[in-house]
């Protein structure tokens, strides 16, 4: 099958690094695609980056469903877009914060999440709360470090993660961590070794359960909430998404 990975800020060297992440883990008959858009923020980092992000997003979406993509993924923890790429397309669209959720309460009844850029821990409450995981989330710890620095070697950003590992760990004692940022994509194995205790990568739980669905042969449902957008012509800088036909890619 065929996975496209959309990080949908536009730091191409964050996309290489979550794209080594979901092809370490996915099954050798699965071809991941990792893409970013050409327009939007460098970085996510809030409600107004979150905002910019969709359009672009959007558009690698639709691309990608015409070129034969069988699942999509949304790379960036605050899963934007999410409800829009599900009514594009009759393939799983998965954002990373909820399938790290979901499998955190697979393998414990309780987590926290750690990682998440100051100004999006109101967005990941919320999601918790929409998801339905209120109850399991212990709280969402906000970094001392930008999203940027994850992609600098010379930052402690690593350093700094792993002292609020610890001292959630200890505080909270959940049974698992959620990494809260797709830019940690790749350490959750050492992690879990370190911590002794479950560390989830919303990106490699995006892709075993969008391999998942495939393999079950479940979709996006088109029958209410996800029904393709109406056909209607947009303006300005967005003329070239007007939906044509049913309004399904």
């Amino acid at each position: 099958m065929k996975i496209l990975v959309v990080n949908p800020n536009t730091t191409r060297s964050m996309t290489g690094k979550i794209a080594a992440a979901a092809r370490a883990v996915a099954w050798p008959g699965t071809e991941i695609i990792a893409v970013n858009p050409d327009m939007g923020p460098v970085s996510i980092e809030g409600y107004y980056d979150e905002a910019f992000c969709v359009p672009g997003l959007i558009e690698e979406v639709r691309k990608g469903a015409d070129g034969g993509a069988e699942g999509f993924i949304i790379a960036c923890f605050d899963d934007p877009g999410l409800d829009a790429a599900r009514s594009i397309t009759t393939a799983p669209v998965i954002g990373i914060a909820e399938a790290a959720m979901h499998t955190a309460a697979l393998v414990g009844r309780s987590f926290s999440v750690v990682g998440t850029p100051a100004r999006a821990v109101a967005t990941i409450e919320h999601l918790a709360l929409r998801y339905g995981f209120e109850r399991h989330c212990r709280g969402v710890c906000a970094a001392e470090f930008s999203v940027l620095a994850l992609e600098d070697p010379k930052s402690d950003a690593i350093r700094l993660l792993k002292s609020d590992i610890r001292r959630v760990v200890s505080e909270g004692r959940p049974d698992s961590i959620i990494l809260g940022c797709a830019g940690i994509a790749g350490l959750s194995k050492a992690l879990s070794h370190e911590f002794d205790l479950p560390v989830i990568d919303g990106v490699i739980a995006a892709v075993k359960l969008t391999e998942s669905l495939a393999g079950l042969g479940l979709g996006t449902s088109k029958a209410n909430s996800y029904a393709p957008p109406l056909p209607k012509p947009y303006t300005g800088i967005f003329a070239r998404h007007a939906l044509l036909g049913s309004g399904e890619a």
